[in-house]
């Protein structure tokens, strides 16, 4: 197991650094230039003083090493914008970011695996109709649309819930008032991951229940609640694990469309409006803090799997 998890780690820092390169590569290739060199008002000699002061004068190989050097001391640099650190921008919006995030993901995984799992066992019903049409109706649906309509009902119509912001403004703020926050961007987007989750919770069970030794299992005089818990929920897990897995980049991806839309004030709404000013440091310290998550959460998903499958824990340690 120690020798899987650092071939793992050593895998993801070389993943990690091919993340960084591409995206340093490809913002500086993108035509155009960071929006403070854009003004109408600037000379040439201003713009090209502006430049040097930057240092994006220098060729790109020279801009790339002096930027991989300060990455790997945790300078992430200066924003081209606010002139902020970005390294403390960031980490001001992760905890935004992290409560939209672990809530959608908490509601597509309680909504997902018992309407996956009861699906399965319904073949055909009313209960595997109804995961059906959320599946097909959360994987087609365009995240943007459905965060204007939830507005558009909840917020202008009926005024239930809040439209914007992560709490109220001019006002003392409690949970209930975050709460009510949180419900419309939380269900907009989680209800993508929850439908891909149910289809493969589906189809994992339907698979489980035609194996040997679930068929032994109710041979032997077992209950049914034991059966489908204690054996066959338990072999579903290690797929249902992965699909989560697999959703993180989904999700993190999503919440920039999410929280802008919905202004909340996390990484996702920066990493819009940073693209927009070009502001390069933040885009890229940006994309670096969110690929270490994925990175590590996929990291946390495979030292997950010999928890629910013995086998896998014996192959590694073969390894």
């Amino acid at each position: 197991m120690t020798n899987y998890l650092f071939r793992r780690l050593v895998d993801s820092a070389l993943v990690l650094l091919i993340v960084c390169t591409a995206v340093f590569v490809l913002i500086r290739l993108a035509p155009g230039g960071p929006s403070i060199l854009l003004s109408d008002e600037l000379s040439k000699e201003q713009i090209a003083e502006i430049r040097k002061s930057l240092g994006l004068d220098d060729p790109i190989h020279i801009q790339y090493v002096r930027w991989m050097k300060n990455v790997m001391q945790g300078n992430l640099g200066i924003s081209f914008v606010s002139a902020q650190d970005v390294l403390l921008m960031i980490l001001e919006r992760v905890p935004a970011t992290a409560v939209l995030g672990f809530a959608a993901l908490l509601f597509s995984v309680v909504l997902a695996l018992p309407l996956g799992s009861a699906s399965a066992l319904r073949q055909g019903g009313v209960i595997d109709f109804s995961a059906s049409f959320i599946s097909f109706f959360g994987v087609s649906l365009p995240v943007f649309w459905f965060a204007l309509m939830m507005i558009l009902l909840f917020s202008v119509y009926l005024g239930w819930l809040p439209s914007a912001g992560m709490y109220a403004v001019g006002k003392e703020s409690g949970l209930l008032d975050r709460f009510l926050h949180l419900i419309m961007p939380t269900i907009v987007l989680g209800l993508s991951n929850a439908a891909e989750i149910t289809r493969y919770a589906r189809s994992s069970m339907l698979e489980v229940l035609h194996q040997d030794y679930i068929r032994t299992a109710r041979s032997k005089g077992l209950g049914e609640s034991m059966v489908l818990y204690k054996h066959a929920l338990k072999n579903t897990m290690v797929t249902n694990i992965s699909v989560i897995g697999l959703s993180m980049p989904r999700l993190i991806g999503g919440a920039a469309i999410t929280e802008f839309i919905f202004a909340w004030p996390g990484m996702g709404r920066l990493a819009v409006t940073s693209a927009l000013s070009r502001d390069y440091p933040v885009v890229m310290g940006i994309t670096i803090v969110v690929s270490a998550g994925v990175i590590f959460t996929n990291l946390i998903v495979d030292l997950l799997y010999p928890i629910f499958d013995p086998r896998i824990r014996l192959t590694k340690k073969g390894v």
